[in-house]
């Protein structure tokens, strides 16, 4: 009798000792299999600015008439609708560093969501949402 109350509580005691470092659920944890290769717009594009990250490159665009999503969509990387200044990037590790030039630089972990589509930047505390995704 000692020695099966024994043995229990040794199998209780290994299973109280298992790794539950994680205590959200799976779907709650943010994507992280995704890049930032594309075209990238605020919610609702409420300032009216566009991005595109292609191979290291961050272009910006802006849109001052009705419509610009439709807009966006014509525009390519490098095209003359950019402004002129690009910014370098790098992502590595989950986290994104963008050359602002003269010594400035945005640096922030990223997390992806809506399978890829909707992307928090931590450090400044924002989404950008992939141009003609259905993410809210």
């Amino acid at each position: 009798m000692k020695r099966t109350i024994f043995i229990l509580l040794c199998v209780i005691g290994f299973l109280s000792c298992q790794d539950n470092s994680n205590p959200l659920p799976a779907a709650a944890l943010p994507e992280t299999s995704y890049d930032m290769e594309g075209k990238w717009i605020y919610e609702n594009n409420n300032l009216n600015t566009m991005y595109i990250y292609e191979s290291g490159v961050r272009y910006t665009y802006y849109c001052v008439g009705g419509n610009c999503d439709s807009l966006y969509k014509t525009f390519e990387a490098g095209d003359s609708n950019a402004i002129p200044a690009t910014n370098t990037y790098t992502i590595e590790n989950g986290t994104l560093r963008v050359d602002l030039h003269f010594g400035n630089e945005l640096v922030t972990a990223l997390n992806f969501h809506c399978n890829g589509d909707k992307v928090y930047f931590e450090s400044p505390g924002y989404y950008l949402y992939r141009l003609g995704s259905d993410c809210n």
